[in-house]
């Protein structure tokens, strides 16, 4: 199933997508469930199956969030593709490579992208966030996936200049400069993330296109490894990296202008869509 958090009538609530409707369960679980990580939490969703009837609202009537508006973590893995480090001339890591997102750095799917005043380096990074759905500390790789709620996009928009100078933290973590939706698919239906194909489209030109069985670190491993060191609680969030194709890599390099629009394709999970705007 597809999964969103929305608002609508400046209500916040959560829900599932069927075709072009939305069956609104924060309604239909009797208002228990403040949001969609409290739901997942206290494993009211398990189970679940489509709701029948008519849906509670058209999907193009509500405004999308991210789908975990508010998670405990943002977890994100760098250079997990071998030709995206060999293009950035960097080393394959021996462990992964790791750095955490704020969460106001991400707008949810059809939300503008924002390029700050300070730079003109704004990169794209399309890459398959994980969404934790049963918690847990020194996860063990055999039962890795069976802690997965489900699957999404994410666009972990870059601030070169500033993470090449600066940090990676500071780079990463301009206020709404990463994108995160449009829903969560849940693991059912994904049995084998390794199995998926990643694509991003810069104004509906192919940029990146590879199979998720690229990473070097793939998911079990990436929730075996953070796992050792943090405990992982419901509705966390982890980006487990790009491909190739970035572009600060290319020459000459491809930057994010504000009339962009950027899509994150990710086949059995959706497309992420966000248009670049220039920072008020």
């Amino acid at each position: 199933m597809k999964l969103i958090s929305y608002t609508i009538a400046g209500d916040a609530s959560f829900g599932v997508v069927v075709g072009e409707g939305v069956y609104d369960l924060k309604q239909r679980l009797g208002g228990r469930y403040a949001d969609l990580r409290s739901a997942i939490t206290a494993g009211a969703l398990q189970g679940l199956v489509a709701p029948g009837g008519a849906p509670d609202h058209r999907l193009d009537a509500v405004t999308l969030l991210p789908p975990i508006p508010n998670p405990d973590k943002i977890i994100c893995i760098g250079l997990n593709y071998r030709a995206h480090a060999a293009e950035g001339g960097f080393d394959i890591p021996v462990f992964p490579s790791l750095f955490s997102r704020l969460t106001n750095t991400l707008v949810a799917s059809g939300a503008p992208m924002l390029r700050p005043h300070q730079s003109g380096d704004f990169d794209y990074e399309g890459e398959l966030a994980i969404v934790i759905g049963r918690g847990g500390r020194r996860i063990a790789r055999a039962q890795a996936l069976s802690h997965v709620f489900g699957y999404a996009c994410f666009n972990d928009g870059s601030i070169r200049d500033v993470q090449f100078k600066h940090s990676v933290t500071a780079g990463k973590n301009f206020p709404l400069t990463g994108g995160f939706g449009p829903w969560i698919a849940t693991a059912d239906e994904i049995p084998d993330p390794s199995k998926l194909t990643l694509t991003t489209r810069v104004n509906g030109r192919e940029v990146q296109h590879r199979g998720i069985d690229d990473m070097i670190f793939d998911v079990p491993a990436i929730i075996e490894y953070v796992s050792s060191f943090t405990p992982l609680l419901p509705g966390d969030v982890i980006a487990t990296g790009t491909p190739e194709g970035v572009g600060f890599a290319r020459k000459p390099p491809l930057w994010l202008r504000p009339g962009d629009t950027v899509e994150i394709d990710i086949s059995g999970v959706g497309v992420l869509r966000n248009p670049i705007q220039m920072e008020p």
